[in-house]
């Protein structure tokens, strides 16, 4: 008998029928100004409208929702840079579960109070001293609460397959199937979920993860065919997308489903944030950003071509994303 798939599109319709009327079905966006800056068609996900301002939400309402009554007394932990702790809050208080949220101290202002702000109880560590897993196992186990993890759980990348199974369905709409999808990634849930629903839905498509310069560690282990870890020392201000290392089980759908990774600096993606907020009137934070910044920055050639382009958070603090629109690109 075969092995069961990590993730498959079964999970992912399932996930879809447990969001339905709860995750915004965000729109496709497209402006004919980005268009002739590739000299093809790009579909823009517009992420930064979903609850809680980043595609989050679903995998976390995916996973957390289908909790044991007896597992839901004991409430939830998880640990986050900020997208996915404002998913795993929201979350438990629409189901009424208590989570605490390990956050790293220099994580955007806006992001830890929005998750306080959804009554989850936060706890910052240091993220070059200390190693939020730890932090969150011991509290876990010390509460007999349930790790939410990020990113490496088969229903949380089910829920997040959920954008690529409402983007390929509004493109079909559009009559516009992508011949490239691109996908920004840090530990890979979101890429492994999406690119296993364009894999089945748009079968001739090419799929490529996005990564910040410096933390390019599932490009580099695409290319070494096992998981390797990013550059140590490495900065970016994508803070949504600092993971040092591809999830194991994120790596295995993703090695499977991609092309290859896409890799863009920080001049790139300000570039990038720029045109999402001058032509699509969207605010999109530099790690959702990504994805825009390697089509508009011709990573790939893109002419006479269809891509899905994947912004996929917009909770970025205002004075940073000020400073983004002053910079002189």
């Amino acid at each position: 008998m075969l092995n069961k798939p990590i993730v498959d599109l079964a999970a992912i319709k399932s996930a879809a029928r447990r969001l339905k009327d709860l995750a915004i079905y965000t729109p496709l966006l497209r402006h004919p100004t980005l268009d002739n800056l590739v000299g093809g068609k790009l579909l823009i996900k517009a992420e930064p409208l979903q609850r809680t301002g980043s595609f989050k939400f679903r995998g976390a309402y995916n996973m957390i929702s289908r909790l044991s009554a007896k597992s839901r007394e004991s409430g939830v932990v998880a640990y986050s840079s900020g997208n996915h702790a404002q998913g795993v809050a929201a979350a438990a208080q629409m189901l009424g579960i208590r989570a605490t949220i390990v956050m790293p101290k220099d994580a955007p202002q806006t992001k830890i109070a929005n998750t306080k702000s959804y009554g989850a109880e936060v706890i910052l560590y240091d993220r070059q001293k200390e190693n939020r897993e730890v932090i969150a196992a011991d509290l876990a186990k010390s509460r007999h609460a349930t790790i939410v993890p990020p990113y490496e759980h088969p229903l949380i990348m089910a829920g997040q397959g959920t954008v690529g199974l409402e983007a390929i369905t509004q493109a079909e709409l559009l009559g516009s199937i992508p011949d490239a999808v691109l996908i920004p990634c840090g530990g890979g849930g979101l890429t492994a979920g999406v690119s296993t629903a364009v894999r089945t839905l748009a079968p001739h498509a090419q799929i490529y993860s996005v990564e910040p310069e410096g933390f390019d560690d599932t490009a580099k282990s695409l290319i070494a065919g096992h998981r390797v870890s990013a550059l140590s020392g490495a900065r970016s201000f994508c803070d949504a997308l600092l993971s040092p290392l591809p999830g194991e089980q994120t790596f295995e759908v993703n090695q499977e489903n991609l092309q290859s990774g896409l890799v863009v600096s920080d001049s790139e993606v300000t570039k990038a944030v720029k045109a999402a907020f001058f032509h699509l009137k969207l605010v999109v934070e530099p790690g959702g950003a990504v994805a825009l910044a390697a089509a508009l920055s011709k990573k790939l050639d893109l002419k006479g071509k269809t891509a899905l382009i994947i912004c996929s958070g917009g909770n970025v603090d205002g004075d940073i994303f000020a400073q983004i629109l002053e910079t002189s690109t």
